[in-house]
């Protein structure tokens, strides 16, 4: 037999083409998502609640009286902290739609149909940090309202938003893992008491160097502490940091932090997702 007539087939044709299902497949659930926030504009404001409550309440009750050193502003200290708490909150939304989804059966309805197993998890992920830069615009506005300003260029600016969204899309998987863990919209609702300490033990209101020595430690190894320092650098704002390794290299934790959660979450997630008895 001549090794003419051998077909040999083209493994990276197959491949090519299993890519590009996957992401018209996730295209496809991230267009869902972006028609249900058309549908439902009110989600919007109801995720941006309690960021808009903290503003108001430590911008103009508690601002005066909070004191960071070096006679800076509070309120420039506490908005890209506020930015970084919001994103890092985020992943409850995250979970408790996944949640809504799969007691109503879209999920497995999803594992029946023709589609990339993975799509059902990315497009949620793309979907999530398209609604987040939604809510950090949002936000944003509102802390130009109250008098916050940026110093650090368009540049500077515009790089500390996307590492706020960097830090989004890495906690996504997180929300995404146990929000398929969850078996219902009850047990759902209590994730807050794994958000709020996340949120809450860091930089985001007070610099770790004036909390006790354990809690402070624990506030500078938080990853919203490196994204919430290295935006305020980026926007130009008081960032009055502590002699500890972690928080002389916030820019560059900023950028790792996500990576190594991603790598963690991600593949779980997906996993989880695949395993879901139907």
């Amino acid at each position: 037999m001549s090794t003419d007539s051998i077909h040999v087939p083209d493994v990276t044709q197959g491949m090519t083409s299993r890519m590009r299902w996957a992401v018209v497949d996730c295209w496809s659930l991230v267009w869902r998502q972006l028609l249900y926030y058309r549908q439902q504009p009110t989600i919007i404001l109801w995720q941006l609640g309690f960021p808009i409550v903290s503003v108001l309440l430590f911008v103009y009750v508690f601002g005066s009286a909070m004191d960071i050193g070096g006679g800076a502003d509070y309120k420039d200290f506490a908005m890209p902290g506020m930015f970084a708490m919001t994103m890092a909150f985020g992943f409850m939304n995250t979970a408790y739609a996944m949640v809504i989804d799969k007691e109503k059966g879209v999920t497995d309805r999803f594992r029946s149909m023709p589609i990339a197993r993975s799509a059902v998890v990315t497009g949620r992920g793309v979907g999530d940090v398209l609604g987040a830069a939604i809510d950090l615009a949002v936000l944003a506005v509102i802390a130009l309202f109250v008098g916050w300003r940026s110093d650090g260029g368009v540049l500077g600016t515009l790089l500390a938003f996307v590492l706020l969204l960097w830090l989004r899309f890495a906690l996504i998987w997180i929300g995404v893992y146990l929000g398929l863990m969850v078996p219902t919209q009850e047990q759902a609702g209590n994730l807050f008491a794994v958000a709020f300490p996340f949120g809450m033990l860091s930089s985001v209101f007070t610099p770790p160097s004036l909390m006790p020595d354990w809690l402070g430690f624990i506030a500078m190894w938080n990853p919203v502490s490196s994204t919430a320092n290295a935006t305020r650098d980026l926007f130009g704002n008081p960032v009055p940091l502590g002699d500890s390794w972690i928080e002389q290299n916030a820019m560059m934790m900023a950028v790792v932090w996500p990576i190594i959660i991603t790598a963690i979450f991600l593949p779980l997630a997906v996993r989880k997702y695949q395993r879901l008895s139907k």
